[in-house]
């Protein structure tokens, strides 16, 4: 796969400042391997106009069926959204958004839950502490590489008491499969992570998607990609990453984090650790290699 002779074809980082459509009409076809983003809710936050749902999703349609022609034949397409509110009635935007990947053709294969502790207090309906993560794929000879985010099995010297197998480790020795249902801390005042961006995702939450679904020097493209959470997700682990931003600030941000990660300089919430964890929850990036 190569980039179009627009861009640098020595870069492993892209950072494209404008719409995303802009971008994707610049890439070539089956371009991405992994194809990961958290787009505008269409709740009013400052980097976004409000509209009536029917134009929201006639507008996420058009930038779904580009990404869909940028997707490699056994890529994967991560779609993270939370809900539509509207004088308090909450729409599930996932449920509205499927119809449209089905419409191109495209497989789920996984609705993941992601889990947090912390949010906006509701006082006549419950707290929200969930949002989606829609995991469709192009064909059915996909890449998923489950050994590389295994979790710590919950008994791990539970062994077989009869059979075959018995006095054997019952359990897969390099960890269990983590399931559908992650929770990860989601980014708010008090994390390592935060930065101005007012609907920043970890990056933990990325680095998973990114081991299970691609393999080193793949391509991971993030059509809204804000502050950089994918790129330095993608980064860490050896692949490469491309994606648009409108915001200014944003972009300049992304950059900053850029090079801090460089530098060795970046600090996360590393992937993995417990959620309430005492003896603390950041760490450095180890330096990364970025060449923009």
């Amino acid at each position: 796969m190569k980039l179009s002779s627009h861009f640098d074809p020595s870069a492993n980082a892209v950072l494209y400042r404008g719409d995303c459509l802009a971008l994707l009409k610049q890439v070539t076809d089956g371009f991405a391997k992994l194809i990961v983003t958290s787009p505008p809710y269409n709740v009013g936050k400052e980097y976004e106009s409000r509209l009536d749902l029917k134009d929201y999703l006639a507008q996420q349609r058009v930038i779904i069926t580009e990404c869909v022609r940028v997707l490699h034949p056994s890529g994967s397409i991560c779609w993270q959204v939370g809900n539509y509110v509207d004088m308090g009635r909450i729409i599930p935007l996932d449920v509205k958004l499927h119809p449209i990947f089905e419409d191109c053709g495209l497989v789920m294969r996984n609705r993941i839950v992601w889990h947090f502790g912390h949010g906006l207090h509701a006082s006549r309906r419950f707290s929200g502490r969930y949002e989606v993560i829609m995991w469709f794929t192009k064909s059915d000879t996909y890449t998923f590489n489950l050994d590389a985010v295994r979790v710590p099995q919950k008994y791990p010297g539970k062994k077989h008491f009869k059979g075959p197998n018995r006095g054997e480790l019952s359990g897969n020795v390099l960890g269990k499969n983590p399931g559908d249902v992650w929770e990860i801390p989601n980014v708010k005042a008090n994390h390592v992570e935060k930065t101005d961006h007012p609907c920043q995702f970890p990056v933990e939450l990325v680095e998973r998607l990114v081991l299970a679904m691609t393999n080193e020097d793949d391509w991971v493209l993030d059509p809204f990609i804000g502050t950089g959470t994918t790129a330095i997700a993608a980064l860490m682990h050896g692949r490469k990453a491309i994606g648009a931003e409108l915001e200014k600030s944003y972009l300049k941000i992304a950059k900053q984090r850029l090079r801090a990660a460089q530098s060795g300089a970046l600090r996360v919430r590393p992937m993995w650790r417990p959620v309430h964890d005492p003896e603390g929850s950041t760490a450095n990036v180890p330096p990364i290699k970025v060449r923009l």
